[in-house]
């Protein structure tokens, strides 16, 4: 580990949209090749049990930017304005004299995809900015630069991205340390939206599924993993800019995802589900001042544990307000023993996981499907809104493929982990009320297609 120069870290977090954590080359459970994450993950600190609170875009990026759950920052569904009260990732290192950059999908604006980001409040502490609300036109793609101009990369915008960050590494005045976000769209649907060259590399009739995945998706997996291996690259080419400019060692690195993708495991598709499939996410970090070398770290960590976590390890303040915990002393292994559980839920649930798209909010095999649970280095325990739903031990049982719910052997263990999950959920005002009590208090209304139409200024103008 090399020794603490004294000077506050740089931040380069990079993170892809809809990347479980099955599908990169170091967990070794599918066939993907990345081999530039895999090396950096070896080289570093991997979590293996990264968790997304809620598994869906815009919820996940509330609750890494401000520490808190959706349930506290209102964004318990994607299109929800990020509000102007809340305090920052950026806001943090700001305070602390960093030069904070976003560049990459934002997801944080409210409905409207194309609508320019402009500069000031709703850019939530981010000076340099280069982001687009969200858009999935990979090739390409909207974003608001810095002047608050609409503009479209050009070419595979994921490139695009990695090249304007490096380009702004490069060309920024370096008397401040920097806190940059990079967020990229894929791997996420259209899967087949990739260049020719990275299809080319697998083979689509090779492909296997994993042991709970019944109908293979070949076609939706041959794009996903061809999108993977190509921002594998993008990420190789951060690290050699960073090695370049001689502050490899100066940085925090991160690279992680949102959530993950289903692709078909347990019958079903897409996000927001409580399996590992889509809420467990890679997680891996360097930064040879304090972390160490070729270590994993079992015990969960949330993404609302993710801002706190940072600001830790960059020596700065973390907000009272701050629902996540500063695990830096545990990443360092200064203290031993981390927090056991991590809090998981789905207040509303939304086109969960209908892959024809017919009813917008329906419910899951006859019950509704609002759940909340908690995640160990060994269990996933859920529960409904109306009764405990699954426990999983996933040492013995990584593909989750026996429900040990009704395990009569198992009630001690199940009562302690509800008994965990209602502590997290009293931390933080959670009494688990029904889908609707979250539209009527947040304001949320929906046109005939179940899509957000609420108007961002009423967002913005809304009560935190």
């Amino acid at each position: 580990m090399a020794k603490s120069t004294g000077k506050k870290p740089n931040l380069l977090f990079v993170f892809a949209d809809q990347l479980r954590a099955g599908s990169v080359g170091y967990t070794g459970e599918e066939a993907v090749m990345t081999p530039n994450i895999d090396r950096f993950a070896g080289d570093g600190t991997i979590y293996s049990n990264a968790i997304s609170p809620l598994p869906v875009c815009g919820p996940y990026r509330g609750a890494l930017l401000t520490g808190r759950t959706p349930i506290s920052t209102g964004q318990v569904i994607n299109d929800i304005a990020l509000k102007t009260n809340e305090v920052s990732l950026a806001h943090c290192f700001k305070a602390s004299g960093y030069d904070t950059a976003y560049i990459g999908k934002w997801h944080l604006d409210g409905p409207d995809r194309t609508a320019p980001v402009p500069p000031g409040p709703r850019r939530q502490g981010f000076e340099y900015w280069m982001g687009a609300n969200f858009e999935h036109n990979y090739n390409r793609s909207y974003f608001t630069d810095n002047d608050g101009n609409l503009k479209v990369w050009q070419g595979w915008d994921a490139d695009a991205q990695t090249t304007h960050t490096i380009d702004y590494l490069k060309t920024r005045d370096t008397e401040n340390p920097f806190c940059l976000v990079l967020s990229w769209g894929p791997p996420h649907h259209p899967y087949r939206l990739v260049p020719q060259n990275y299809l080319d590399m697998y083979d689509p009739d090779a492909i296997e599924g994993r042991s709970n995945c019944p109908d293979v998706p070949r076609e939706d997996l041959h794009g996903y993993y061809a999108q993977t291996t190509l921002l594998d690259d993008q990420f190789q080419r951060l690290l050699d800019a960073l090695d370049e400019m001689g502050i490899r060692d100066d940085t925090i690195v991160v690279f992680t995802s949102d959530h993950g993708d289903m692709h078909g495991s347990h019958g079903l598709y897409k996000k927001q589900w409580p399996w590992s499939e889509a809420s467990k996410v890679p997680f891996a970090i360097q930064y040879p001042a304090s972390v160490p070398q070729g270590k994993t770290i079992d015990t969960p960590i949330s993404a609302i544990d993710v801002m706190p976590t940072l600001l830790g390890l960059a020596g700065l303040p973390v907000p009272d307000r701050v629902e996540g915990v500063d695990l830096s002393s545990y990443l360092t292994g200064a203290k031993a023993d981390a927090p056991e559980s991590v809090l998981i839920m789905n207040p509303t649930p939304f086109s969960i996981g209908d892959p024809r798209g017919e009813d917008q909010y329906p419910d899951f095999k006859g019950k509704r499907f609002e759940y909340r649970g908690v995640i160990t280095d060994c269990y996933t325990y859920v529960r409904t809104i109306d009764e405990p739903y699954m426990l999983y031990d996933n040492q013995a049982d990584p593909y989750q493929l026996k429900n040990l719910i009704e395990e009569s052997g198992l009630a001690d263990e199940r009562a302690r982990l509800d008994a965990l999950m209602l502590a997290h959920m009293a931390k933080i005002g959670d009494d688990f009320s029904p889908r609707d009590f979250y539209y009527e208090k947040f304001g949320i209304e929906f046109d005939h297609r179940g899509k957000v139409v609420d108007l961002v200024e009423n967002i913005y103008n809304r009560a935190g």
